[in-house]
């Protein structure tokens, strides 16, 4: 009984270490280091930082903390369909507010276009969720991998080495999700699939 309660809380530990909120931050931290972004003065990357985690994940887990608790729910009720929706529309809210911000400081094109592929993931995890419930934690971190290959499409590095380990991480959390009974084994691999889709087309075309 007590492997199972210690299974139970470190897959919750896992998933509120890899909270989907982590995306847009992650995939900055990532055009920082391998392109030439990183030759940026440091204010500027304080300042691109500051405004990523405020209003991706600082604003967005504030408000719908806030949301659940004068509602009166738990984590497990707030994931109920219905109530996912509000969530989520609280998520998008504060990532239009980000983007709108980024503009008016004339961010790079290519920080802003993560936002956009975060964004994007939401929306559709949001349209497949009205009828079917997928992993929104594997769509954000399948979102890494897709921002990872094509980063590595229009750089020119080798991405293998990252991709293994986000892949792995990716299982991890996976097994997380499913340990926990959040989410079924197709329902993690279909959020995977959606946000390494959205990520990599989005960043690579748009």
């Amino acid at each position: 009984m007590s492997r199972n309660k210690a299974l139970i809380i470190t897959a919750r530990i896992i998933s509120m270490i890899f909270t989907p909120f982590y995306l847009p931050l992650i995939g900055i931290a990532l055009l920082f280091t391998f392109s030439y972004m990183n030759m940026l003065p440091l204010g500027y990357k304080l300042l691109v930082v500051t405004i990523v985690y405020l209003l991706t994940i600082f604003f967005p887990t504030f408000l719908i903390y806030l949301y659940r608790r004068f509602q009166g729910w738990s984590l497990v009720e707030l994931s109920q369909k219905r109530r996912r929706v509000v969530a989520y529309a609280i998520s998008m809210a504060c990532y239009v507010a980000c983007i709108w911000l980024m503009f008016s400081y004339h961010i790079y094109h290519f920080i802003i276009i993560i936002v956009i592929a975060a964004l994007l993931i939401q929306a559709v995890s949001l349209l497949i969720n009205i009828w079917w419930k997928i992993s929104t934690h594997t769509a954000a971190i399948g979102g890494v991998a897709g921002a990872l290959m094509a980063f590595a499409e229009l750089f020119r590095f080798n991405p293998v080495w990252w991709l293994c380990v986000v892949i792995l991480l990716s299982g991890i959390l996976g097994t997380a999700r499913i340990i926990l009974r959040q989410h079924s084994l197709g329902q993690v691999m279909a959020g995977f699939f959606v946000g390494t889709c959205c990520a990599f087309l989005t960043i690579l075309y748009l």
